[in-house]
């Protein structure tokens, strides 16, 4: 564990730093309290041993700073104190120190709190992994492991927060006679066809891209820096690149699956909120169904408020 010891006092440095190399951990060491917060910014230590009163900020100051600073990592905190007075103890805790120690500093006493340090990270390190996993996951179609409606939510919304308007197309993709398709060869397969649809989709985008099962069998394509004749291109070749993977469907009248897809754009000149571009997209799709599928249509420009 990296363990950042901020203290004016030479000795106590140095008495400080030895208990924390002869415990086996890695140190950082600060003379004052505004070089203990540049070096914490810079390090991330597990855990940090901090002088109360010192030049700059002081242990209380740190310890406020450090814990506003966190977000899902966890910096245990140590304050070392001259009296260990009852104020003082309960000043730090209330910035937000996890322990204490008094001087002169007794390397056994902390030892054991360094202990405690390494578990109490440990486990905040532990949720955090887990935090992560659980928002990925809620965030995922538990079949073709593409982005779900929940993420494309989040990330419309970020596009629509920019201050700078940034140009991208959204593409709905449906797959064709899809209902007639698991009637003929079951579920089972209709999952398998979907799954082989999406890693399509995933491979033949960039990955500043997005890619989402917006429902069904349906998808959504979230395509960065496009205009609409960019876009078309890129949908053609996906197209092209579904119906190349020859899933037989002989209720198709293609006899494999196919994809149609309507394109709308988010551009200069036509710059409707994310609602309407999903519309357009949807009409536009509906375009290519009527239009006799295995298509891509463009949504017309003159449908977009300017």
């Amino acid at each position: 564990m990296k363990v950042l010891i901020a203290d004016d006092d030479l000795i106590s440095r140095m008495i400080t730093k030895a208990a924390v190399e002869q415990a086996g951990h890695d140190c950082v060491v600060a003379v004052d309290g505004d070089e203990a917060w540049e070096l914490y910014q810079v390090h991330q230590p597990g855990a940090v041993v901090t002088d109360l009163m010192m030049p700059g900020l002081n242990g209380l100051d740190l310890c406020r700073a450090i814990r506003e600073s966190e977000d899902d990592s966890y910096t245990y905190l140590i304050l070392v104190t001259s009296h260990g007075s009852r104020d003082d103890v309960l000043a730090g805790m209330e910035a937000g120190a996890d322990d204490y120690v008094t001087k002169p500093l007794d390397p056994f006493n902390l030892r054991i709190r360094l202990l405690a340090a390494q578990r109490i990270t440990s486990l905040h390190a532990d949720l955090a992994r887990y935090r992560s996993a659980l928002t990925e996951q809620a965030r995922t179609d538990p079949l073709t492991k593409l982005h779900n409606r929940l993420k494309l939510t989040e990330d419309l919304a970020e596009l629509q927060d920019r201050t700078e308007p940034h140009d991208f197309c959204l593409a709905m993709v449906d797959v064709d006679n899809f209902k007639s398709y698991n009637d003929l060869y079951g579920h089972p397969a209709g999952d398998a066809a979907l799954v082989a649809i999406a890693s399509t989709l995933a491979g033949a985008v960039r990955e500043t891209d997005g890619v989402y099962r917006f429902g069904g069998e349906e998808f959504l394509l979230l395509l960065h820096g496009q205009d609409a004749d960019g876009a078309e291109g890129v949908m053609e070749r996906i197209r092209s690149a579904v119906h190349a993977l020859q899933i037989e469907h002989t209720g198709d009248p293609d006899g494999v699956l196919t994809i149609s897809a309507g394109v709308a754009s988010y551009a200069e000149g036509h710059r409707s909120g994310t609602e309407q571009l999903l519309k357009d997209a949807d009409l536009a799709l509906y375009a290519a169904k009527a239009s006799g599928r295995n298509r891509v249509t463009v949504a017309s420009r003159s449908s977009f408020p300017n």
